[in-house]
């Protein structure tokens, strides 16, 4: 009897031995797990703080990027649009011809988007005026179209059986009258238009300063080498060759100046200039 009561209680002690080693293995298998799961914790909030400035800089980055694409979305779709159309047409730097019908001629581009002038167009239209030497186009937002020209310059006129043709120093032909313009000398140049003659006449009238070329009368060359012209109050220059010509006019101008009374003046050679 006794010997069963000793088992019975050796086998309750193993059972409670049991329950306490599995109830320290619940707990240890608990707190390893909650290690764990602060370990990880740990280690997001370590990567979370090392990368929030990279991450910072991106977002900066992207919202930068983001902006510039919506104002160059904004600007090519407002360009385009009919916001910005033609409604008004400048034209610039015109002296001899009338502005008013340049921009007649240039209708065709009013209602067109300022970002979509039809330069081909423009040009076509713009060559009905010869004397147009070249041109710029500038957009004026909103509906402004301005068109800078720059002229060619008159160097006189070559009698034909046409009549007199005025032309530029590169030959370009800007009316034909039959009669000579007043204000324009007659060129005598041997060779034609298309000589080293006609070349260096052109250059020396085109050196010449303004108020003097209104006084040129008649331009002569038979060569490259030797241009001379006449004046209205009688004087002649011999020029020679259209080298050194911007020294040559600024050694004729001071040689009038101190001997007003020579009816001839010899600039060939500006270093050694004569009066006569």
């Amino acid at each position: 009897m006794i010997a069963d009561d000793v088992v019975e209680a050796v086998s309750v002690a193993a059972v409670d031995s049991d329950a306490a080693v599995e109830s320290d293995a619940a707990v240890r298998s608990s707190e390893v797990w909650r290690a764990a799961r602060a370990r990880r914790k740990a280690l997001r909030a370590e990567i979370r703080r090392f990368t929030s400035r990279s991450r910072r800089r991106r977002n900066i980055w992207l919202g930068a990027v983001g902006a510039v694409v919506l104002l160059v979305l904004g600007s090519v779709v407002a360009a385009y649009s009919p916001l910005f159309a033609v409604r008004e047409i400048t034209v610039a730097g015109a002296k001899t011809i009338d502005p008013a019908l340049v921009e007649q001629a240039l209708q065709g581009q009013i209602g067109s988007p300022l970002a979509l002038v039809d330069a081909g167009a423009v040009k076509s239209a713009l060559t009905e005026f010869p004397m147009i030497e070249n041109y710029a186009l500038e957009a004026r937002p909103p509906h402004e179209l301005v068109v800078r020209i720059v002229e060619r310059t008159p160097i006189g006129v070559i009698r034909s059986d046409a009549g007199f043709s005025l032309v530029d120093a590169a030959g370009v032909v800007l009316s034909t009258t039959p009669e000579q313009p007043e204000g324009q000398p007659r060129l005598d140049i041997s060779g034609g238009i298309d000589s080293p003659a006609f070349r260096s006449a052109g250059l020396v009238m085109r050196s010449l300063p303004a108020d003097l070329r209104a006084t040129v009368t008649v331009v002569r060359a038979s060569s490259g080498d030797d241009v001379s012209f006449t004046t209205s109050d009688g004087k002649t220059v011999i020029w020679g060759g259209e080298g050194d010509s911007v020294r040559k006019a600024e050694v004729l101008v001071r040689l009038i100046a101190a001997t007003p009374d020579s009816r001839t003046f010899d600039v060939s050679s500006p270093t050694v200039p004569v009066a006569g």
